[in-house]
């Protein structure tokens, strides 16, 4: 079992940064796939970034690509999502989401969630 708490959400004006973070419990979290998928008002749930959990390989939506950044510290049990030169379009739930040995970009390979933090981007 792996719970996720995410932390860091807020409001910020277009161009701004914010840093998400996502803390897991459990002792396994090296072994977990950890990525991050946002959901905006009356939009599905979508893929924003992913990193792998042995390689630490990365991989971004191209929404975003070139902006955000993740990356992760296994001591700390926790992953994190950069954002910089952010945009009203990135306004949404953030959520994080936890595979084992996994390294995907559907929604539905996840087994475990965080319950979500909001991001706001005004313009």
């Amino acid at each position: 079992q792996v719970q996720l708490a995410e932390s860091g959400g807020g409001l910020v004006q277009a161009g701004g940064s914010l840093r998400l973070s996502c803390a897991a419990s459990g002792r396994t979290f090296s072994s977990y796939g950890m990525s991050w998928f946002r959901q905006a008002p009356g939009k599905e749930r979508e893929f924003v970034s992913t990193i792998a959990w042995r390689s630490g390989s990365t991989y971004y939506a191209d929404s975003v690509k070139g902006r955000f950044t993740i990356s992760r510290d296994n001591a700390r049990n926790t992953v994190y999502l950069q954002m910089n030169s952010l945009k009203p379009e990135d306004t949404a739930v953030y959520y994080c989401a936890a595979d084992f040995h996994g390294y995907s970009i559907l929604a539905s390979d996840y087994d475990y969630w965080g319950q979500g933090t909001q991001v706001t981007v005004s313009s």
